[in-house]
């Protein structure tokens, strides 16, 4: 690898030529997370099921479009080969992801949790699973998962989402125990309250009660908050790994207070 490009089959990681993919890209963190990285000059492969989204995107940024729905086998594969044939990655960060309802478990509607099972448990695998051999090969490869603090602690009526992220969490930790002796570093990012243009609106499909969510909240975490924390994370010499970082607003202390005023 010389200085300037970048190779994922080569072994000598001295370059400042950094690669990524991250997924989730047309919106919320993931879209400024691809942001940050361009700022600092990473080559980015912006993924989302979205094109018209990741194309403005890409024309903004200079970030690679590749539209790609994460829980799909073929859309993987294609990913892949794209990514591959485009000189690889060292970095993988896996932003995609979601809620969808707030029901107690006794009103629990399957397809909601089957849906946040798919995008955050198992499209997180299908993406390291593909792309592990390229990290390991690159010799100092890193994957990032953005975990939730609902995967920490359970709340009523998180139930479903609950259960996916803490599954996310521990797919991550496993990971980070099987990787190491590949020289891959696994970082997590479990954000606490954020808001986005979509979350809240996605887990509850109507904006007023997606607004209630942040009301009388003074400063939530923005999506260019955790997006700089990523950022951070993924930049550090590779022989520090951030193994888990919990990054809330101050007005949140935990899952279970919030100063709301006003």
């Amino acid at each position: 690898m010389t200085e300037g490009t970048h190779n994922a089959g080569t072994a000598n990681t001295t370059t400042a030529a950094k690669a990524a993919v991250v997924t989730g890209a047309s919106t919320g963190i993931g879209e400024a997370t691809v942001r940050a990285l361009r700022k600092e000059g990473w080559t980015v492969f912006a993924v989302a099921r979205r094109a018209d989204r990741l194309d403005a995107l890409a024309a903004e940024t200079g970030a690679v479009a590749l539209p790609a729905d994460v829980t799909d086998d073929a859309d993987i594969a294609r990913l892949l080969d794209e990514v591959t044939r485009a000189g690889g990655i060292d970095t993988l960060i896996n932003i995609a992801g979601g809620a969808r309802g707030a029901d107690k478990v006794a009103e629990a509607k399957t397809g909601d949790w089957e849906w946040m099972y798919q995008v955050n448990v198992l499209g997180s695998m299908k993406l390291i699973r593909a792309f592990l051999p390229m990290l390991r090969a690159c010799g100092e490869g890193t994957v990032l998962n953005l975990t939730s603090t609902a995967g920490l602690a359970a709340y009523e009526g998180g139930g479903g989402y609950n259960a996916a992220k803490f599954a996310q969490h521990a797919l991550t930790g496993a990971l980070r125990l099987e990787e190491a002796e590949h020289n891959v570093r696994v970082i997590e990012v479990a954000p606490g309250l954020v808001q986005t243009e979509e979350f809240a609106l996605n887990r509850l499909g109507d904006r007023d009660a997606a607004a209630k969510v942040y009301a009388g909240v003074e400063k939530p975490l923005t999506a260019a908050d955790v997006a700089d924390v990523v950022r951070y994370a993924v930049a550090l010499p590779h022989h520090v790994n951030l193994d888990e970082i919990v990054i809330r607003p101050v007005a949140q202390a935990s899952n279970f207070k919030m100063i709301r005023k006003g």
